[in-house]
């Protein structure tokens, strides 16, 4: 097929596309130039085992140059997506959580409504040869899984990323971007429920809820299912935490009409 037209704009928006633990150099090279055929822009790698930037990622890229050099590197999940309004994780495997599972299409029509919102959204893909851990899969709002051939279902990661970039190109062409509803409607970044998250690991560990310990890491997943799946507002999860902190710090023998409660060891009374 010829090469890019310079006379055209170049599209590059949409979703974030995040690789996490890519191997090889021409892989991630390969997820760019899809991403480029179908107007997305944004490249964003976790912990590339190989290090960053990488030669061998710019040849296979075919003149995506735009992506390559635009791409931002994390040392870990938490950080790629602190800044995100909703999330897609994509998984061939059955997961044992609560997450809505969708295919490319109705996904894609999902990213495109948020878009329009003016949302930040981002879409994971995992390592080459085993995909996302279950905590990985946690950190999204939902699954997104292909209608492959289920005695030949592995995709590599630029397949994958094909898949939805095209989905994306097409919903864009179908005019399926939806207008906001109301200003006041975004949903919290993961930098939000990742703080409840730590919040509440703290508070429940300390009142033992977590039993038995080995049983701790499907808990967590599972309230991060809970809290992630709503899409809570920014400001919903202000009030949620505020009631949770009283509940934490007032009790029927020291309501908060009594008098301050009693301060934890290096925290001052409020």
């Amino acid at each position: 097929m010829a090469g890019t037209d310079r006379k055209r704009e170049m599209l590059a928006e949409g979703p974030a596309i995040i690789l996490v633990e890519p191997q090889l150099g021409e892989n991630i090279g390969m997820v760019a130039r899809a991403m480029a055929n179908f107007g997305l822009g944004e490249l964003r790698l976790v912990n590339p085992r190989d290090g960053w930037p990488n030669e061998k990622a710019r040849a296979a890229a075919s003149r995506a140059d735009h992506i390559i050099d635009g791409v931002a590197v994390f040392e870990n999940l938490g950080g790629a997506v602190a800044d995100l309004n909703f999330v897609y994780a994509t998984t061939a495997r059955p997961r044992d959580n609560f997450k809505p599972v969708r295919g490319p299409q109705e996904a894609a029509g999902e990213l495109h409504r948020r878009f329009a919102a003016g949302q930040k959204t981002g879409i994971l893909f995992g390592r080459e040869r085993w995909g996302l851990t279950n905590e990985e899969v946690a950190m999204a709002d939902e699954i997104v899984t292909f209608p492959v051939n289920p005695a030949f279902a592995s995709l590599n990661i630029a397949q994958a990323v094909l898949l939805m970039s095209y989905e994306w190109m097409q919903q864009a062409g179908a005019g399926r971007a939806v207008a906001p509803e109301g200003p006041d409607l975004t949903p919290a970044s993961r930098e939000h429920i990742n703080s409840l998250m730590d919040y509440l690991d703290r508070v429940l560990g300390e009142r033992g809820y977590f039993r038995p310990a080995d049983k701790k890491p499907k808990m967590m997943d599972n309230l991060r299912a809970v809290f992630t799946r709503p899409g809570f507002t920014v400001a919903e999860l202000a009030v949620l935490r505020g009631v949770l902190t009283s509940l934490e710090k007032f009790s029927p023998k020291n309501p908060r009409g009594a008098g301050a409660p009693e301060a934890r060891d290096g925290e001052q009374a409020k």
